[in-house]
């Protein structure tokens, strides 16, 4: 398949307010993913304080759903091509809905890390339908390029919402109220949707192919358990064999997709450079993201002490900024070259990150709100045009395969931030921390002291003054040793990027 560049708008009819409507229809379940992520990193201390997790547990809840989500979402993406976008959303849709009611009341992490990977298989289902869905019902590029921007802009409104509602329930419910959130939200979608949203499918699709779906899922989930097996444990027989699993199976999977009249992937479209290096902008992007907000969510609440509510307070001026960025930039591309808004994008990310570097001994509320609204004003205009390209560098009847590799690199992206960068503060974490000698009877809290903040805290409650305050500050400390190394990493992965999207897009950029 030859990827073609956009159609000139003037050829293309435009969008009704029928259309419009349908989008805004298309951000509740944007809005919930996002309001899910963000309402989890703020629910993490109380998880951990409650359900007790060891610091590997605590990271697969958060990365188990990504993962699943990572690994489905091309299938998925495949999968809505052929029975019809609408109705796969739909289904993904019922299924989250039930699934987070079902995982509010998770009484052990391991239930809980069951339930979130039960999430992460009808957020496949939900994620690239959206994406796709815009690709046909927006045929006009700059209506187009406005409606991701609208699109990617959810994101940034769930950021928005989420730390007010999550805050709200978790100072007066438990921790498990703020999965119930996605009843409420995606009730109207469920309603609406079969009304004004219209159906869309290749009309020539291929069949699913079901080995190389299970290829991709076994060179993703043993890869991420060796990435925290090895980080967490060191050099481990279970490290390296399932590192080498995950190779094997990916290396695999890419000679499959090579060979099959109907890939699951097609790598076709990775001719393209404009959308390879678009995907790969996403991914790192993503990374460097999450990684800050497992640490500052933490960070926030553990280490300054603030209440839920207002630890995410502090972070929607920064999230409001994004929207006001993404805006901006379907606007600034009719004007500049796409290469030179997502590295403006990039290089704004990579400014929130120096000032965590430079700032990171006095790393107070008024820092963290700052460094958060230019980390979302760059992650904001890069992402907008880059889905903007990624989309229109594909014919319309691939819309939902070039959105399943668009979700998949921002998903692994988002599961191998929190897996590299996390095991890296959680190292840095049990290196540097000084637990007290306690009797025999409090070692299972002097061994959760050592894996996590949380635990630490939690530890500190049932001790006496002179104990507890030695406890909380080493432990504070050590959470907070990491973010030099880790805001480090995410400054050289976003260099990186830019240096790819500058060659990349440079021959045939997608102005």
């Amino acid at each position: 398949m030859t990827c073609s560049s956009p159609a000139p708008a003037a050829a293309q009819p435009r969008a009704t307010s029928r259309q419009w409507t349908a989008l805004v229809l298309l951000m509740l379940p944007v809005l919930l993913i996002s309001v899910d992520n963000t309402v989890l990193s703020f629910a993490l201390p109380a998880i951990s304080r409650e359900l007790r997790p060891s610091s590997t547990t605590l990271l697969w809840i958060v990365d188990i759903y990504p993962l699943v989500l990572a690994g489905l979402l091309v299938a998925m993406g495949t999968l809505g091509d052929r029975i019809g976008r609408r109705r796969l959303l739909l289904i993904g849709a019922t299924g989250f809905a039930l699934i987070s009611a079902a995982g509010a009341f998770a009484p052990t992490a391991e239930l809980l890390v069951l339930a979130r990977g039960m999430m992460g298989l009808f957020g496949a289902a939900l994620m690239p339908s959206t994406l796709s869905l815009l690709r046909s019902i927006f045929l006009d590029q700059r209506q187009r390029t406005l409606a991701i921007a609208v699109w990617a802009g959810g994101f940034a409104a769930g950021s928005s919402l989420g730390p007010i509602v999550g805050g709200i329930l978790l100072q007066h419910f438990p921790w498990g109220s703020v999965f119930l959130i996605a009843v409420p939200i995606l009730i109207p979608l469920l309603v609406f949707g079969p009304w004004l949203i219209p159906e869309s499918r290749d009309p020539q699709p291929g069949r699913v192919d079901y080995p190389s779906i299970a290829l991709s899922l076994l060179a993703l989930a043993p890869f991420i358990f060796a990435i925290k097996t090895l980080a967490h444990d060191g050099v481990t027989v279970a490290g390296v064999i399932a590192l080498l699993v995950g190779v094997v199976c990916a290396v695999f999977f890419v000679r499959r997709q090579r060979r099959i009249p109907n890939p699951l992937l097609d790598l076709e479209l990775f001719a393209h450079a404009p959308f390879a290096g678009s995907v790969l902008a996403n991914f790192l992007s993503v990374f460097s993201l999450v990684g800050f907000l497992f640490f500052i969510s933490q960070h926030l609440q553990l280490v300054l002490g603030l209440e839920p509510l207002s630890a995410g307070l502090l972070l929607v001026p920064g999230a409001i900024v994004g929207i006001g960025a993404g805006l901006l930039a379907a606007v600034l591309v009719r004007r500049v070259a796409r290469r030179q808004v997502i590295i403006i994008g990039l290089l704004t990310t990579t400014a929130g990150f120096l000032l965590i570097i430079l700032l990171r001994h006095n790393l107070n509320a008024l820092v963290v709100a700052i460094a958060f609204a230019v980390l979302s004003m760059g992650i904001a205009t890069a992402e907008t045009i880059s889905n903007d390209t990624i989309l229109g560098s594909v014919p319309p009847e691939k819309a939902g395969a070039a959105s399943g590799i668009s979700e998949t690199a921002y998903e692994l992206g988002a599961v191998l931030g929190t897996a590299v960068l996390g095991a890296i503060l959680s190292a840095f974490y049990r290196t540097n921390v000084v637990v007290p000698l306690l009797p025999a009877s409090a070692d299972a809290g002097a061994t959760a002291a050592r894996e996590t903040l949380g635990g630490a805290i939690a530890l500190s409650e049932t001790l006496t003054t002179a104990r507890a305050l030695p406890l909380i500050d080493s432990a504070r400390a050590a959470f907070d040793s990491g973010v030099g190394a880790t805001s480090v990493i995410a400054v050289i992965l976003l260099l990186v990027a830019v240096v790819v999207i500058h060659r990349s897009m440079r021959p045939r950029a997608a102005d």
